[in-house]
C-alpha cells in the first residue's frame, strides 16, 4: 500500500542539525498519541524524501532488526553509519556499509560513534550476555543517551517490547526500563513497541518454527493460551524508517506495532506447522508447567539456547496487547502484512543465504524507496 506523502525535515546548515517543518506538512486529521505518559497531537503522514541527506546511526546494526533496517534506510537515501563491536568482522560481512566501533561497555566509543550524526536508532540488547543483562542494558542506554545529547543528535528511535497486561518478565521489564532511561535524557525519543517479530533471524520466530517442525506431540502449558500480535520484519523495518519522518513535537512518544491478527501462542504453533507443511502436533494439556521447566524442553528441541528460551518464555505468561497509540493509525491505507504471508516469507527465506535474504532485501528496497510529493 502506498502511504500519503509528507514533506520531511530541512537541515540547518549552520548547525549541522535538522529540524522538522510543520508548515510543509498537509493538514490531515490529527492522530492522538500517548507520549509515554503525556498526550500530544501528531500529524499523520507517509513516506518522505530526505533532503539534504541526514546522517543516521544504527546502534545494534549487526543484529536481526539492524541488518534489515540498514537496507531500508539506504533505500530511503539516508547516509547510514553502522555500529559494531567487531568492525573487521562486520566489514567482511557487509563491505559496502560504513562501520564504526561501538562497545557498550566502553563509554568513549559512544562519543566517537555518534560524532556528526543527526539522528540515531537504538537497537542494543544484552539478553544473551549473562545473568546481569538488565543492569548492563540500563547502563548502556544511559551512556548512549548522554553521548547522543553531547553529540547534538536530534532524535533517537528505540525499538522496545510490548508492555504485558499482567506479570512482567525480567526481559520485558528490561526493554521497558531501557526506554525509560533513554527518555530521561534530553534527546527526543520515539519508541516503537513490538511483540514477536516474524522473519528469518528472529529468535522468537526460530523457537516457534523449530517446535512446530520437530515435535509430533507436545505438552500444553497455560502460557501457550496467552495472546499476542506477531508482526513481520518487513513491517517493523518500514515503521522504523518512517519514524524518522514524524514531525517533531519536542516530546517523547510511544507507538505499538501490532501485526494484523491477535493469536494465541498455541494457535501460532499450529499455524506455523501448517505453513511448514507438517501435521498439527498433538497437544496435551498439563495443569502445571512453569516457564522455567518449559525452557528446558524448548532448549532441547530447538536451536535456541536454554537461557535465552527461558527469558523469552517468561515473557509469554501474560497477554501482549497493544496499550499505546498504534503507529499504523498515522498512515491510513497502510496495513501490516498478514500473518500467513509473514510466515511464508520467513520459511521461504530459510532456503537462501544472507540476512536479509535477496528476496527480503528486494521487498525492503521497494517498500522503503522515497516517493516524491505529488
Amino acid at each position: 500500500m502506498i502511504a500519503a506523502s509528507i514533506s520531511f525535515a530541512r537541515l540547518e546548515s549552520s548547525l549541522g542539525r535538522f529540524k522538522f517543518r510543520p508548515d510543509l506538512v498537509p493538514s490531515p486529521p490529527h492522530a492522538s498519541v500517548r507520549g509515554c505518559g503525556a498526550r500530544i497531537g501528531l500529524f499523520s503522514g507517509g513516506a518522505t524524501v530526505s533532503e539534504p541527506r541526514l546522517r543516521v546511526l544504527i546502534a545494534g546494526a549487526t543484529g536481526f532488526v539492524g541488518r534489515h533496517l540498514r537496507v531500508g534506510l539506504e533505500a530511503r537515501g539516508y547516509d547510514v553509519t553502522c555500529c559494531a563491536r567487531d568492525v573487521a568482522r562486520a566489514k567482511n560481512a557487509e563491505p559496502l556499509s560504513h562501520w564504526v566501533h561501538l562497545d557498550v561497555r566502553d563509554p568513549e566509543t559512544f562519543t566517537n560513534a555518534l560524532a556528526g550524526c543527526n539522528v540515531a536508532f537504538y537497537l542494543v540488547h544484552r539478553l544473551a550476555t549473562g545473568e546481569h543483562y538488565p543492569e548492563e542494558e540500563r547502563r548502556a542506554a544511559q551512556l548512549f543517551a548522554q553521548a547522543a545529547a553531547a553529540a547534538g543528535v536530534s532524535r533517537v528511535v528505540y525499538l522496545g517490547g510490548v508492555a504485558p497486561s499482567g506479570r512482567v518478565s525480567r526481559h520485558l521489564a528490561s526493554r521497558i526500563a531501557t526506554g525509560d532511561v533513554l527518555r530521561a535524557g534530553t534527546v527526543e525519543i520515539v519508541e516503537l513497541r513490538a511483540a514477536m517479530i516474524v522473519g528469518k533471524g528472529s529468535i522468537s520466530w526460530q523457537m516457534v518454527r523449530d517446535l512446530a517442525r520437530r515435535l509430533p506431540a507436545m505438552v500444553l502449558p497455560k502460557w501457550l493460551l496467552r495472546h499476542s500480535w506477531p508482526v513481520s520484519i518487513d513491517d517493523v523495518t518500514w515503521a522504523l524508517v518512517e519514524a524518522l519522518s514524524l514531525p517533531s513535537q519536542g516530546k517523547n512518544v510511544c507507538y505499538d506495532l501490532p501485526g494484523p491478527e491477535r493469536i494465541s501462542h498455541r494457535d501460532m504453533l499450529l499455524r506455523a506447522a501448517r505453513a511448514a507443511g507438517r501435521p498439527n502436533p498433538v497437544m496435551i494439556g498439563v495443569p502445571i508447567l512453569t516457564p522455567r521447566l518449559s525452557s528446558y524442553w524448548i532448549g532441547w528441541v530447538t536451536t535456541v539456547e536454554t537461557s535465552v528460551a527461558r527469558e523469552l518464555v517468561e515473557g509469554l505468561v501474560s497477554d501482549l496487547e497493544p496499550t499505546e497509540a498504534l503507529f499504523w493509525d498515522l498512515f491510513p491505507g497502510r496495513h501490516p502484512l498478514a500473518l500467513n504471508a509473514a510466515m511464508h516469507f520467513a520459511l521461504t527465506d530459510e532456503t537462501s543465504s544472507g540476512l536479509p535474504t535477496p528476496a527480503t532485501r528486494k521487498r525492503l528496497l521497494e517498500a522503503c524507496a522515497p516517493r516524491l510529493q505529488t
